[in-house]
Order: C-alpha cells, then sequence, then structure tokens
C-alpha cells in the first residue's frame, strides 16, 4: 500500500504537514504547534517530580507477521492473565481487502518471543469489509477488556486515500472473533470544525474504562483544538461501549453533553496511548517526542498537570502503545505496587520503506505513595493479597476483602501476597472468610466453588479449593443455585 500513496498525500509531506495514511498512521517529524485553544494549567501545587529507574528493553522486535510485510506498527498491549497480548497493524497478502490488517499474537514476557496459539506466527484477526466505511483498512488498534468482554476501537477507511477515516468499534469474547458493533457504522468522525490542509479526518484511538465510563482519545485534524497541521487529541466518555449514552466532550470548561466543540486537546501529538495510574490518581498519556516517548499526566478532571513529565528513551519511528491492564489501567509492580509504577512501551523503530520493527522499551516510576488512601490501595491492590490482623490473609478483590485462612490458598487466588500490612486497607470492608477445610462444590458445569462463613458460594480455581484441603462433591445446578454467589475468586 505504501507504493499507492496518491498525489494529494504527497502534497501535504512536502508542506511539512503529517502523513497520514488512511488507517496508516505515520508521523512525519516532530509534534507540531500547540492547538490553537488550551486551557491554562494551574501551577499551584506545583506538579511532583518522579524519580525514574530500571530502563529496560528487548534485545529485538518483538512483534512481526508470519511473512514479510512492509509494516508492522500501532500496536495495543493488556498484561491479562500472566500473558502479553498484542494487536497491531500489518499487512498480510490474501487477507482481506488489499489494505491494512490487525494481527494479534501473545507471550509471557513484553521481550517475546510473541506467537499465536501452539507457536505459530502472528494471526490476523480483523480485516477491511467491502462496502463499509472501512472497506479497505482497519489500523491503530486499542482493545478493552470489560465485564468479561473485549473491545477493539480501530481507524477505518473506505479507500486508498489520505482522508476520510473515521473510528469504528468490534467486540468479542475471546480476542480473536470480532463481530462489528453500531451495525458497522462508525461511532466518532471528522468533526469539521476546521479546515486544514492536512485532511486526515478522525482515528487513531486508545480507550480506557473508568468509574463506568468508557474513554476514547483520538486525533481529529479537523477538530477547532488541533494545531495547524491538524496535531492534538480529543477526549469523548460515554457510559457504552459505543459512546451513544450519555456521550460528554471534553472541552476547555471541562466534560460538555456530546455535540459540543472538540476546543481541547490533552497533547499536541499525533498517534498517542494512554492509561489511568491508580498510584498517582492520573491519567498518563505517551506520545512521541525527540528524546523517546514522553509521558504526560493529567489529573482526573485535566484541570493540571499532578506530576512532571517523565521519558521512556531509545529509538523510534511511530506508536507508542502502552502495557495495561485489561481496563486501560496501569499495570502493578509485583515487588513494590504502592512505590512504584511500571511504564512499559512498545513502538516502530525502523521508518523504511514503512514504520516497522517494533520492539518493547520501559521505565520505572518511583517515589510513589500509591495506598495512601484507602481508595487508591484498593484500586493499586486488587488483586493482591496482605496479612490481616487477625493472623489469617486478605484477599483484596472489587473493593472488599475475602478473608482466607491459609496463606497457600490466597497464592492460588492472587498476582501476589505481600509480607506486610497495608493500613489504607482496613478500611475495605471484610465481606466473608473462607474456613480451612470448608466444604467445596462442583457443578454440572464443571465450576468449582467454597463456601464461606455466611453460607454464600465462591468460584474458585481446583487448585485452590485443593489448597484449602476442601472435599469436593458434585452437585446439580439447583444444589448450587441453592447458595447466594459471592463472587468469582479465580486469576
Amino acid at each position: 500500500m505504501r507504493d499507492r500513496v496518491p498525489v494529494l498525500l504527497r502534497r501535504l509531506v512536502a508542506l511539512g504537514v503529517v502523513a497520514l495514511l488512511a488507517g496508516c498512521t505515520q508521523v512525519e517529524g516532530a509534534p507540531g504547534p500547540q492547538p490553537q485553544v488550551q486551557t491554562p494549567v494551574a501551577q499551584t501545587p506545583k506538579p511532583i517530580k518522579l524519580r525514574v529507574g530500571g530502563q529496560r528493553g528487548s534485545a529485538g522486535v518483538v512483534l512481526a507477521g508470519g511473512v514479510p510485510a512492509p509494516y508492522n506498527y500501532g500496536p495495543t498491549v493488556l498484561l491479562e492473565d500472566g500473558q502479553y497480548r498484542a494487536w497491531w497493524c500489518s499487512q498480510l497478502p490474501g487477507i482481506g481487502p488489499p489494505g491494512d490488517d490487525i494481527l494479534q499474537a501473545a507471550s509471557g514476557s513484553p521481550d517475546g518471543p510473541f506467537t499465536a496459539a501452539g507457536g505459530a506466527p502472528a494471526v490476523p484477526v480483523f480485516a477491511g469489509r467491502p462496502g463499509g466505511f472501512d472497506g479497505m483498512h482497519t489500523c491503530d488498534p486499542s482493545v478493552l477488556k470489560v465485564d468479561g468482554r473485549y473491545y477493539l476501537y480501530y481507524t477505518g477507511a473506505a479507500e486508498d486515500h489520505a482522508h476520510g477515516n473515521a473510528i469504528g468499534v468490534a467486540s468479542s469474547p475471546d480476542g480473536f472473533a470480532w463481530r462489528r458493533e453500531a451495525g458497522g457504522a462508525p461511532i466518532v468522525t471528522a468533526s469539521g470544525e476546521v479546515s486544514r490542509e492536512n485532511v486526515y479526518g478522525a482515528g487513531q484511538p486508545s480507550a480506557l474504562y473508568l468509574d463506568g465510563w468508557f474513554y476514547l482519545m483520538f486525533t481529529d485534524t479537523t477538530a477547532s483544538g488541533a494545531g495547524r497541521n491538524g496535531a492534538g487529541q480529543f477526549v469523548i466518555r460515554a457510559r457504552n461501549a459505543e459512546l451513544t449514552d450519555h456521550q460528554q466532550v471534553l472541552t476547555e470548561n471541562g466534560f460538555a453533553p456530546g455535540g459540543a466543540q472538540r476546543s481541547r486537546s490533552v497533547a499536541d501529538a499525533f498517534s498517542a496511548d494512554w492509561m489511568w495510574v491508580p498510584a498517582l490518581n492520573a491519567f498518563a498519556i505517551a506520545h512521541q517526542t525527540a528524546a523517546g516517548t514522553t509521558i504526560t499526566f493529567w489529573d482526573r478532571d485535566f484541570t493540571r498537570h499532578p506530576y512532571e513529565s517523565v521519558v521512556v528513551p531509545g529509538p523510534w519511528r511511530e506508536g507508542p502503545g502502552l502495557v495495561r491492564r485489561p481496563d486501560g489501567s496501569a499495570t502493578v509492580s509485583t515487588v513494590d505496587p504502592c512505590g512504584t509504577v511500571p511504564v512499559d512501551v512498545f513502538r516502530a523503530t525502523v521508518a523504511f520503506p514503512s514504520p516497522t520493527d517494533i520492539r518493547h522499551f520501559g521505565i520505572d516510576a518511583t517515589g510513589v505513595d500509591g495506598c495512601a488512601t484507602t481508595g487508591q490501595a484498593a484500586a493499586v491492590l486488587d488483586g493482591f493479597a496482605v496479612p490481616s490482623p487477625t493472623r489469617t490473609v486478605d484477599v483484596v478483590r472489587n473493593g472488599q476483602r475475602i478473608r482466607v485462612e491459609r496463606r497457600s490458598v490466597a497464592e492460588q487466588l492472587v498476582t501476589e501476597v505481600l509480607d506486610t500490612r497495608v493500613p489504607a486497607l482496613d478500611g475495605l470492608p471484610v465481606v466473608g472468610t473462607i474456613r480451612a477445610a470448608t466444604p467445596a462444590m462442583r457443578s454440572p458445569q464443571g465450576e468449582i466453588g467454597v463456601l464461606d462463613d455466611k453460607g454464600r458460594l465462591w468460584t474458585v480455581s481446583a487448585e485452590a479449593a485443593a489448597a484449602n484441603g476442601s472435599p469436593v462433591t458434585d452437585v446439580s445446578r439447583q444444589e448450587w443455585d441453592a447458595h447466594a454467589p459471592a463472587g468469582d475468586l479465580r486469576r
């Protein structure tokens, strides 16, 4: 596709305007001028300076297609159940129409090797749909998992041109087989508020889920808040994945009802990614600058920068994709979860003939007081366990504590068992205690559950039931349903 660049796009490049190919989002040079409309950033209190260390990176390329492809870029990466799952933009012959495709692969390490199931090369999982707004190109994936379902936000284009891009969404039970939502129509289109030479449109989405809201950050070269070259990142949020329920747009006066002008940019950049960082109580936006990937922090209401920016150094060409948890929040350090925030990115490092050679880079931001409040501690330590005041172990899940008598059981239920108590967690309710050797039951569907001290049923793994010394009895569906469900403690 790179050798079919239209005349219009070449003129834009010659004029020094960023080159953005349909779904193919390639940045030329450093970010451009500041957006025309900017909300003054409060300088009181002064932004906190984080310490940075633990610089790391892969020895070589970690994401690539199974056959030679002209480009590999625009990654999104989720850390889920100990696996790094990546989706990115490439082009494979014989897959769908002759345009951008989205590939998927996974690895137990951010440094790879990334493969499909069984060790096979990466597999294409999403491509253009002839006749749709995304008839030729599907690129720039951003993947979330909410309530057990995956959502893929992507740039789509109907033809091989440099304008008219729009954003679509698809969903999946497993991250492989995707169904287009919104009837296959785009959910975000160019606002058309300002006419500029950069006619790329709307694309390069990055999504996260926070406090019951789906947040989407994206490029819109026609927005009133974009720079003269079209650079800028805009934010929409809504209660549903299609962004139709109570849609709100971030403006210079905060969030306003959907339909408001896109007058507020949160980053002077193309192709950015973001995550919510519970330990910092802040959004972190990753975008490319001359030094590498710069991470800019915003408070929850986008009124100020609570922390000074940090940089993930190293070579880059296009990207980046932050390593995130399934809901789009930051990953958590298993060594120092309350005091360290890992920042890992994947990005293309070679420019020619097109952005490709995706590598991993990372740093640690330290000097963090991430468990200072009960709310922060609950978010940071969700999926961890800590010693309780009663010589048992507290498992932290969904803003509450579940007490277990055996540490070996907790180790089967969580990412990590900490050796010291976290005082802020004392504010969380203890909703039940799982006694050692409490009876366990197996449903006709193979689910295993144990009863707590209130007679409620917690779903656990077979390994957890065995560690608890719980004898397992096969029961009917009626017997299983006779117990009030308490929650799912499987990792």
